[in-house]
């Protein structure tokens, strides 16, 4: 129990010595790093980013600029960063209000994409202190002096004119001060809302009076649709009924010639009067078989099969007569 006792001593006693010499280990470590730390910022070590460049100056005068990465300035010596310029593309939403030629006031709403050169960056951190404000007087000034020139409705359809003639500008002016216009928009064009709702309005009134014309002439080819079809209709009514007409003039030939090669003795006429009387006692029977309530009133009698074929046969004569002439 001794021998344990003690052995368990002696390993308490070596993880407690293990532990202090990892916490002076750490200690150690810290402190080298905090002295290497104020060594650093002692002698000017420091870090450009990424698309990022750094103006060293040397007693307040232009000495070099400093690319990504890291660099010493060694501030005992006169050294300093004078600041850093960013060389990503920047964009600048300029809203500009102006009048059209046709007296419409409108605002403008222009998207400008720009960034600093890297061989031109010592211009560009030198020689402009806000270019945000220095591009957007550029764009003012362009656009006021174009959009006068036009009416409303060509502003809208000569949009990349004017983006095209403010890029210009931009890029003329900007490159002096090391700057490069990537890309110049025309993203938007508002005319004041009662204008707005005006043009509206008259757009509205030109689809209603397209759909109107567009009606009427569906409603005047259905019109003549129908008349067409109504004369066709007739002219084939009109077809049928002549051809019936000739088909029971025929049959009627046919039957005279038939009765009087069959009966001799007898004339055209007799065959024509029984046909007649035939056809009218035929036509009595189906005027008494309609069951229609109309009241119909014939003369018969042998008289009346008489005067009927005297009036027929008179027709037949006329239409000869007429036909021959």
């Amino acid at each position: 129990m001794n021998g344990n006792d003690s052995y368990d001593a002696n390993h308490r006693k070596s993880v407690e010595v293990h532990r202090v010499s990892i916490l002076l280990l750490s200690f150690s470590i810290y402190l080298s790093l905090r002295v290497l730390l104020k060594m650093g910022l002692a002698l000017g070590c420091l870090q450009v980013e990424q698309s990022t460049v750094a103006i060293r100056e040397v007693f307040g005068r232009y000495e070099d600029v400093l690319e990504p990465g890291c660099h010493c300035v060694p501030w005992f010596m006169g050294r300093q960063i004078a600041g850093y310029l960013s060389l990503r593309v920047q964009q600048l939403d300029v809203r500009c209000e102006t009048k059209t030629k046709d007296n419409v006031f409108v605002t403008v709403v222009a998207s400008v994409q720009y960034r600093a050169l890297a061989e031109n960056a010592v211009d560009a951190f030198y020689k402009l202190t806000n270019t945000r404000e220095q591009i957007q007087a550029y764009v003012f000034d362009v656009i006021r002096a174009t959009i006068p020139k036009m009416e409303l409705d060509s502003s809208f359809e000569q949009k990349n004119d004017i983006a095209k003639a403010v890029e210009e500008e931009l890029e003329k002016a900007m490159s002096a001060y090391g700057y490069e216009i990537v890309q110049t928009l025309i993203v938007d064009i508002e005319p004041d809302e009662h204008v707005k709702k005006a043009m509206n309005e008259i757009n509205a009134a030109a689809r209603l009076r397209l759909a109107a014309n567009e009606k009427a002439e569906a409603e005047k080819i259905l019109y003549i649709k129908r008349a067409e079809g109504d004369a066709e209709s007739k002219y084939l009514a009109g077809l049928g009924i002549a051809r019936q007409r000739q088909a029971i003039v025929d049959g009627l030939r046919d039957s005279v010639v038939a009765f009087a090669e069959n009966v001799p003795g007898t004339s055209s006429k007799d065959v024509m009067d029984m046909v007649l009387v035939t056809q009218y006692f035929d036509t009595l029977k189906e005027i008494g078989a309609s069951s229609k309530s109309n009241s119909v009133f014939v003369p018969h009698g042998p008289g009346a099969v008489k005067d009927i074929a005297s009036q027929v046969r008179e027709g037949l004569l006329q239409g000869n007569v007429a036909a021959g002439h």
